[in-house]
């Protein structure tokens, strides 16, 4: 009998360059920072992982896909709490050419962000904004009064060198400072273990 082999590439389609570990001390963090009542920039190195997941199956939809966690150390703060830590999702809808994340906070806000994608996009988008009925954002009680989330954009891009960047863009509605403002962080990082598909599915 003839075997067949599948490439990784044809199953998570443009998510295939994240799966591993990654570290990237270069990122820049632009929020507002309650203690001093100042917007100020943030330096930080951050940790990542991304491991393939069974394949999900929602009637006639199959969806590929990767569990993550990213988690952020303000310079000088390493041995410390870090500031940052998200867990979730990134799926890949090959059929209806659409890539998903799904995502929590530790702070209490929930996002499912997406948008259209082809299999070898070099770089890749997450877009969501509140009351949306599909890609969408929920947060908790105290933060839609003083922190209001207006919208969401998270870039992946994928670089020559086998690094990748992403960079996030969030508005929020500040009630410390009555306005918007855009909330940004960026960093690239490279890859400092690979899994083997094989033992590594999570």
């Amino acid at each position: 009998m003839e075997q067949k082999f599948i490439s990784a590439s044809l199953k998570l389609g443009p998510l295939t360059p994240l799966v591993g570990e990654w570290e990237g001390n270069v990122g820049v963090d632009l929020a507002y920072q309650n203690k001093d009542d100042v917007i100020a920039r943030t330096t930080s190195f951050e940790k990542a992982w991304f491991k393939p997941i069974p394949i999900q199956e929602n009637g006639q939809q199959s969806i590929e896909g990767l569990a993550y966690k990213i988690t952020n150390w303000r310079h000088g703060e390493e041995a410390m709490d870090p500031f940052h830590d998200e867990s979730g999702y990134l799926l890949w809808d090959k059929k209806n050419g659409q890539v998903i994340q799904s995502v929590v906070f530790g702070r209490g806000i929930a996002i499912l962000a997406g948008s259209d994608a082809g299999p070898n996009d070099k770089e890749i988008r997450f877009k969501a904004t509140p009351g949306e009925p599909c890609y969408g954002i929920l947060q908790n009680k105290y933060l839609l009064e003083r922190a209001e989330l207006k919208s969401y954009d998270h870039t992946f891009i994928f670089n020559e060198d086998g690094t990748f960047t992403h960079t996030s863009d969030i508005i929020l509605k500040l009630a410390a400072i009555g306005k918007e403002m855009h909330h940004t962080d960026t960093n690239t990082l490279h890859r400092v273990k690979r899994y083997h598909p094989s033992v590594e599915l999570a």
